[in-house]
């Protein structure tokens, strides 16, 4: 089991900045290939952005793509979004998510989940 704990969400206005963090715990946390999602109210969950195990690779959504970055610190366990020039359209709640992988890639599906933090961007 890993264990997946958000924070680093709140209000911000439109063209602001955040920082999410995702701290692990619960296993080796470099062998797992790790992701953002987001889900609006009244819509779908989605993909921002993805990092293998070693940091090595990424992957971002095109709506975030120069905007966000995704890294990782495997000493601290502990995945960031880096999330710049924010608008009214960011606002969702964040979820990372973790999945082990035997290879050091980006992947698509992962087995588990934090509980989510929310950001609002105020226009």
């Amino acid at each position: 089991q890993v264990q997946l704990v958000e924070s680093g969400g709140g209000l911000v206005q439109a063209g602001g900045s955040l920082r999410l963090s995702c701290a692990a715990s619960g296993r080796t946390f470099s062998n797992y290939a790790m992701g953002w999602f987001r889900q609006a109210p009244g819509k779908e969950r989605e993909f921002v952005a993805a990092i293998s195990w070693s940091g090595g690779n990424t992957a971002y959504a095109e709506s975030v793509k120069g905007r966000f970055t995704i890294s990782r610190d495997n000493a601290k366990n502990t995945v960031y979004l880096q999330m710049n020039s924010l608008k009214p359209a960011d606002t969702a709640v964040y979820y990372c998510a973790a999945r082990y992988s035997h290879f050091d890639v980006v992947i698509w599906e992962y087995d588990y989940w934090g509980q989510g933090t929310q950001v609002t961007v105020s226009s």
